[in-house]
C-alpha cells in the first residue's frame, strides 16, 4: 500500500521537529507532503532547508482544513497512491504505528479510515476529544481487538483508503474549519465503509493547551448543527429537525432560563444554518451520487 503523508499547515514551527522526524523515522514508507495555509512565521523555508525530502506547497492563503487537504488527496489520486495519512500539524506517530493501520486496513477492505490510540502531548494520558469520541477511560485499559469499529474519531491523525474517498468524495466546501471530518464519516457510513482505531498503534496529538471560550463554544456548536443539517444518513426531514430546529429549540431553552445572551447566539445560529439550505441540499444530492467526481 502506497502512503502518501498530508500536513495542513499554519505556523508550524511549535511542532515541525516533532511532528515531521516522526514520520521520517516510520518503519513503513511513506512520502510526506506539507501544504502551508498562509503562515506568517518561518515554517514554510525551514521545511524546505531542514527536510529536503518533503514536499511543500505554498498556498499563500488560508484555504482552511478542507480545501487544502483536498488539493493534496487530488495529488494523491494522480500519482498512483492507495492511501492517505492525514495527520495534523500538531499531531506525530510511534515509529510502528503506520505499518500496523496499513496492515488493518490490507486485511479489512470494509474500512475506509483508521486510527491509532491519539495520546496527548506528554504521551502519558488518552487525549481528551478521542476518549470522549472512542468511550476509552484511559491507556491502561484499552481492548485486544485488532482493530475497534466507532462511529466517528477527529481527523487529527486518520489513514484513509482512497478508493473510498473515490465513492464518498473529498472534504465538502460546506465546511472551512472544523466539521469537514465529521460530515467525511457519515458519508463514509452512507457508503458501507466502516471508521476505526488500532488499539495496538499509538500517535500523539498536542492539544490539552487549548481552552474553550464564548466565541469558540459556538463555533462548534454552529458546525455541529451544520454536519447534522448536511448528515446523509437522515432524511431531509430528520436533517433539518437535528440541525436547524434544534438549534431553535436551545435558543428557546436560553430564553426560558433568562439566558438572553445565549439566545440571541442560538437564534443567530439557527438563521445561518437557514441561510445555508441551498448549498447542504447540494453537499447532501453530491453525497448520494457515489459515481460522482471529489469535490474540488
Amino acid at each position: 500500500m502506497k502512503v502518501l503523508a498530508i500536513i495542513i499547515s499554519y505556523h508550524f514551527m511549535p511542532w515541525v521537529d516533532k511532528c515531521l522526524p516522526s514520520l521520517q523515522a516510520s518503519a513503513y514508507p511513506m512520502d510526506v507532503m506539507v501544504l502551508d495555509n498562509g503562515s506568517k512565521d518561518e515554517s514554510v523555508e525551514y521545511v524546505r532547508c531542514n527536510y529536503p525530502d518533503v514536499t511543500v506547497v505554498d498556498n499563500h492563503a488560508n484555504l482552511g482544513f478542507g480545501k487544502a487537504n483536498n488539493i493534496g488527496m487530488h495529488h494523491a489520486m494522480e500519482n498512483g497512491y492507495d492511501a492517505v495519512l492525514l495527520i495534523n500539524q500538531d499531531a506525530w506517530l510511534e515509529a510502528d504505528a503506520l505499518g500496523k493501520m496499513v496492515e488493518v486496513m490490507e486485511s479489512h477492505p470494509d474500512y475506509g479510515i483508521v486510527s491509532p490510540v491519539h495520546r496527548n502531548g506528554a504521551g502519558d494520558k488518552l487525549e481528551r476529544g478521542f476518549a470522549a469520541y472512542t468511550g476509552l477511560k484511559d491507556l491502561q485499559h484499552l481492548p485486544h481487538d485488532t482493530v475497534v469499529e466507532v462511529p466517528f474519531i477527529n481527523a487529527a491523525i486518520w489513514l484513509v483508503r482512497l478508493e473510498a474517498l473515490k465513492r464518498t468524495g473529498l472534504f465538502a466546501p460546506l465546511f472551512y474549519h472544523y466539521g469537514e471530518d465529521k460530515d467525511l464519516a457519515n458519508r463514509m457510513a452512507y457508503h458501507h465503509y466502516k471508521i476505526g482505531y488500532v488499539p495496538s498503534a499509538f500517535g500523539s496529538h498536542d492539544r490539552e493547551f487549548r481552552e474553550m471560550g464564548r466565541e469558540k463554544f459556538f463555533w462548534t456548536e454552529y458546525v455541529y448543527h451544520l454536519s447534522e443539517y448536511a448528515n446523509v444518513n437522515h432524511s431531509c426531514t430528520k436533517a433539518f429537525a437535528k440541525g436547524v430546529l434544534a438549534a431553535v429549540k436551545k435558543a428557546l431553552v436560553s430564553a426560558f432560563h433568562g439566558k438572553w445572551r445565549d439566545t440571541a447566539a442560538y437564534t443567530r445560529l439557527g438563521w445561518r444554518l437557514l441561510c445555508r439550505s441551498n448549498a447542504v441540499r447540494k453537499t447532501r444530492k453530491m453525497a448520494r451520487n457515489s459515481a460522482h467526481i471529489p469535490f474540488p
